[in-house]
């Protein structure tokens, strides 16, 4: 105990005697970012998932904050606000009832349906859970099954299902309701992810305790009576707009995603088990929305006014770049004024020992190379990447052919953990990072407008491992079947085969795409060299396209 208050003593003091060697005006930047991140990141946000009561508080601070900072609306109509819809994949809606002789089910805890389910009901009918006959609806033991692939690593308990759930309906069976009788758990639960086609019955699953509670005579005569009500899920999130309008015929764009990971209830969290927590997301990315809140204040008394500044805090970055993917879709100025883009995430946490700011986007214009070592004395190091795309908002600027850069201190063990709190930012190194910006910002004033130069393609972060690319660039918004294609990459394989953006992919080779998981996990099935058979969706034709997999 002594030694940690020993540790806290020194740290404190360093940090004080820092703080003394800092302009008066960096002083004030560190305060603000301080109070910026310590606001965002606070419990009483829960995270700031999208479309929650969480993002609505963290983006009535963002307008405070710009409009204190004088810029003006540019959001929907006179708003800082533009609204986008978040497809949020399937929910079992209120409807959704089963009864057996008289006695209604507790959904979730006695019985789900299963998301490939029909939206349909059965009226209510004597069934004998040992007999499968025509008309009626059959009910099914998995145990054996699970018995049997016990050790089979590629068993997939829902494909099994699926396949089941289709024979017993090529058979006649009206609803099928399968249940497990064995000890082994088959982890089965409703997947609202699943985009797959639905069948045309009813698929129910007897949870352990419905089986026993409800079920118990196996020789018994029971009528049941069941509906399946399935619908999509929907929020709505917002991004945050302000506006600095110098009269310029130019426009840079600044953005930072202010959106976390609420509770982790959309499965994005690293935290496997135990009850939810809330993460905060303080260098995820409060740091980079402090960051931008911060350029736009000093961005708004810069003489640099060759170009008129768009400050974007965009919500649904974590989702799959939702509030991005929106706003070049439909955007509140003309994106061809667009001079470059500036993406903040993560920038939080410069290692003291490494020092290490990684800038993205270094190849989508030559001007990069001119510009980005030009600062002296620089308190950090710069590692380049050339690639315009990655798991960050700065990718749907570069698939509308506008240089970006990308800014980011690396990943760290609280990533997309509860822990990621605002005590562990380190705000002077954050500092150093927005001045470091807006220098580059004030570098670029006086230059024409950039050059944007196409890059090479990064590969989407998923469970799989794979080797291969097919060159496409998913559009993550997308929520049908399969995977639709945003952007093509130069020179790989769905160019040369003639894929176009907004094919929608269903196949490769054998594997069936019903997911941007699905393709990847097909994906590293292939290694450089292999061909195979591209099955998409173009409009309403159904194409083959024959590709090798290339470097």
């Amino acid at each position: 105990m002594k030694r940690i208050i020993f540790v806290l003593l020194l740290t404190t003091q360093w940090t004080f005697g820092f703080s003394q060697k800092l302009k008066k005006s960096d002083r004030q930047i560190v305060q603000n970012l301080k109070n910026h991140i310590g606001f965002l990141a606070d419990d009483k946000l829960e995270g700031r998932r999208a479309g929650t009561n969480g993002e609505k508080i963290a983006a009535d601070f963002i307008v405070s904050r710009f409009k204190a900072a004088g810029l003006a609306a540019k959001g929907d109509k006179d708003s800082y606000l533009q609204a986008f819809e978040i497809k949020d994949g399937k929910q079992i809606n209120k409807a959704t009832s089963f009864t057996v002789n008289g006695k209604a089910l507790q959904l979730q805890q006695d019985y789900f349906p299963l998301a490939f389910s029909a939206a349909a009901a059965v009226a209510e009918v004597p069934v004998a859970t040992s007999l499968s006959e025509r008309g009626a609806p059959w009910f099914k033991d998995i145990e054996a099954v699970l018995d049997e692939n016990r050790s089979n690593p590629h068993f997939d308990i829902y494909e099994y299902l699926r396949k089941e759930a289709g024979v017993a309906a090529d058979k006649g069976a009206t609803a099928i309701i399968f249940f497990n009788s064995g000890k082994d758990n088959d982890e089965v639960a409703f997947n609202r992810k699943d985009k797959s086609a639905t069948l045309g019955i009813p698929v129910i699953y007897l949870t352990r305790s419905g089986k026993e509670t409800y079920f118990k005579d196996a020789s018994a005569i029971y009528d049941i009576k069941l509906k399946v009500d399935i619908g999509e899920s929907e929020r709505t999130g917002h991004n945050v707009i302000g506006y600095i309008n110098n009269k310029a015929s130019s426009t840079v764009i600044i953005g930072a995603h202010y959106d976390h990971l609420g509770y982790g209830e959309d499965g994005n969290s690293m935290l496997r088990g135990g009850p939810k927590q809330i993460h905060n997301g303080a260098d995820d990315n409060a740091s980079g929305t402090a960051a931008l809140i911060e350029m736009a204040r000093l961005l708004s008394k810069s003489k640099s006014r060759n170009n008129n500044y768009l400050f974007i805090a965009f919500s649904g970055e974590e989702l799959g770049l939702f509030g991005s993917k929106y706003f070049t879709e439909h955007p509140t100025i003309d994106l061809s004024s667009v001079n470059y883009m500036i993406n903040m995430d993560m920038v939080g946490r410069l290692n003291d020992s490494s020092k290490m700011l990684t800038i993205g986007g270094y190849g989508t214009s030559p001007v990069w190379s001119e510009v980005l070592y030009t600062q002296k004395n620089l308190p950090f190091s710069i590692k380049t990447d050339s690639s315009g795309t990655g798991p960050s908002d700065h990718t749907s600027f570069y698939l509308k052919k506008i240089p970006v850069l990308f800014f980011f201190t690396g990943l760290h063990h609280d990533y997309h953990k509860p822990s990621d709190d605002a005590d562990k930012i380190n705000y002077t190194g954050e500092l150093q990072i927005v001045k470091y910006i807006v220098g580059l910002i004030k570098d670029l004033n006086n230059k024409d407008k950039l050059v944007f130069t196409p890059t090479r393609d990064r590969q989407t972060t998923t469970s799989a491992r794979f080797s291969v690319s097919l060159g496409i660039m998913p559009d993550y918004t997308y929520n049908g079947a399969g995977v639709k294609v945003d952007g093509i990459s130069e020179g790989k394989a769905a160019q040369k085969a003639g894929i176009r953006a907004g094919d929608i992919v269903t196949g490769l080779g054998e594997y069936r795409i019903s997911s941007l998981e699905t393709y990847m996990q097909a994906l590293s099935k292939f290694k450089q060299g292999d061909s195979t058979t591209v099955h998409l969706k173009r409009g309403n034709e159904e194409l083959k396209f024959d590709i090798t997999f290339v470097k």
